[in-house]
């Protein structure tokens, strides 16, 4: 198994749309502002956060369990910047849609900007042959307020391709989180 190059992830998106939108280059500025980088890197692909989160609330008195997950756990949110709650926790989604090639296992990590002011995104696989918008998971560490910005860069794809076939990709699976678009909550 092998990390991919910039070159590798350009030519699996162009011949086989694995990420759409797809940026081939880093875009560092957007309407000559300055931005969070997003797009192809030396080895992966940062990609953007869309404009629509999942901020936690505490407002029911909610248990968090991932069996009976509450939806009145979270309060909905359109915009182009969410402020994290201190201490507290964030779901958005990937403006991109990714589908991964049944040799190829993805990495989704969290960008240095955001760690360093104490917003973790998970560490979370996209396995071979899923497909969907990626729900990203931010929590901020911090005993202040955060912020993060939609439609730039939040989080890094590795990719590593396998010189073999795995021999039961998630599609073959039946994979719960399957095609998922939009902020995809937990399902038992």
């Amino acid at each position: 198994m092998s990390i991919k190059s910039d070159n590798w992830i350009r030519r699996m998106a162009r011949e086989h749309s694995m990420i759409d939108p797809f940026e081939p280059e880093q875009v560092r500025q957007l309407d000559g502002q300055k931005i969070i980088s997003y797009g192809t890197s030396s080895y992966g692909y940062d990609v953007r956060c869309a404009g629509e989160f999942k901020i936690f609330t505490n407002i029911n008195s909610t248990i968090v369990d991932p069996k009976r997950f509450d939806e009145k756990s979270f309060v909905d949110l359109k915009a182009d910047v969410c402020i994290i709650p201190p201490n507290s926790f964030v779901l958005a989604r990937t403006t991109e849609f990714f589908r991964i090639p049944r040799n190829v296992l993805t990495i989704c990590c969290g960008k240095s900007t955001y760690a360093r002011c104490g917003i973790i995104v998970n560490v979370t696989p996209l396995e071979p042959e899923w497909e969907g918008h990626v729900t990203l998971e931010f929590s901020n560490t911090t005993p202040l307020p955060a912020k993060i910005y939609a439609n730039e860069g939040v989080a890094q794809m590795l990719f590593f391709e396998s010189d073999e076939v795995c021999s039961t990709s998630y599609r073959d699976r039946g994979g719960k989180y399957m095609g998922q678009r939009g902020v995809t909550l937990p399902k038992a």
